[in-house]
């Protein structure tokens, strides 16, 4: 049997946003947060858990998992299988969103609570080495904080280049597992991370699934289709760009050439001047003033 890939949104979604399965979320979650050296959450919320409504083609459908811990702290996990470029600002936009939406219901800014945003990305983005790398917002000096409503997660799954490893707990056992390890080591990781059978027994039944395997399919084509649209016009605007940049060069160097063109007509009528000039016995000095010419140029035929 040929697994369906975890990575693929769709897929991600239906294993850890669908209500039956907010175990297998909390227990990701859990991991998360405690590699970052932050507590355990005890409860989650799903605030847009998996339903069959979401329609792989539809561009309305949201991918992504919101949920929110009893403290009221919401969490927005997002994967990407393919870079989508500007993370960065996009991250920040999106974040911004949530954070700001809050005061729709409640009007006050006090009551505004911390927003996490995870990132999964199938790709690196990052200068580090590090699969995961989170940022908050401090003081460049002394790393005084100036809030911690602000938390960014990055968690960059090529940049995990290890095997299961027996009695390896951790957050490393569910990026091996979403980033696609060989079945046969499955095994290793049931033992390492008990919370993440589940995961696995799910992504074996979607896989025997033929409703969901067609879904998967359509989504996995939506998503290569829009990567491929997205390189396409990246590699026709650099190509535009260069034509462009040879179209002013060309203008460029066109009028420059006209100019240098005018430039040295001027003085060879200059020098045709001064030629009959001094033919006619007038002196340097006032061949020089009436033509305009230096003293340079008018040796040169002298």
């Amino acid at each position: 049997m040929e697994l369906l890939d975890p990575r693929v949104d769709f897929v991600f979604k239906r294993i850890f946003a669908s209500e039956s399965n907010k175990d297998v979320l909390l227990a990701f979650l859990n991991r998360i947060f405690m590699d970052a050296g932050d507590p355990p959450l005890e409860e989650v919320v799903l605030l847009n858990p998996y339903t069959d409504k979401d329609d792989p083609l539809d561009k309305l459908s949201i991918f992504d998992i919101w949920a929110k811990s009893v403290d009221g702290k919401l969490i927005n996990i997002e994967m990407q299988l393919f870079n989508k470029y500007d993370i960065e600002k996009r991250t920040l936009y999106y974040w911004s969103k949530r954070y700001a939406g809050q005061l729709q219901v409640s009007g006050k800014y006090a009551d505004l609570k911390k927003c996490v945003t995870i990132n999964i990305l199938n790709y690196k983005v990052l200068p580090n080495e590090y699969p995961h790398s989170v940022f908050h917002l401090r003081e460049d000096a002394t790393g005084t904080p100036l809030t911690d409503d602000i938390e960014i997660h990055f968690l960059e799954l090529p940049k995990l280049n290890q095997p299961a490893v027996p009695g390896q707990s951790g957050l490393v056992n569910w990026l091996l597992f979403l980033k696609g390890i060989n079945h046969s080591d499955w095994e290793v990781l049931r033992m390492n991370e008990p919370a993440l059978k589940k995961a696995m027994e799910t992504l074996e039944f979607l896989s025997q699934d033929s409703e969901a395997r067609r879904k998967y399919e359509d989504r996995q084509k939506f998503l290569l289709d829009e990567a491929s649209q997205r390189d396409g016009a990246q590699r026709e605007g650099f190509a535009k760009g260069i034509a462009e940049g040879r179209e002013v060069g060309k203008a460029e160097g066109k009028a420059e050439g006209k100019a240098e063109g005018k430039a040295e007509g001027e003085l060879e009528a200059k020098l045709g001047i001064a030629r009959n000039l001094l033919a006619m016995g007038m002196d340097l000095p006032s061949v020089q003033k009436a033509t305009g010419l230096t003293e340079e140029e008018l040796k040169s035929i002298t």
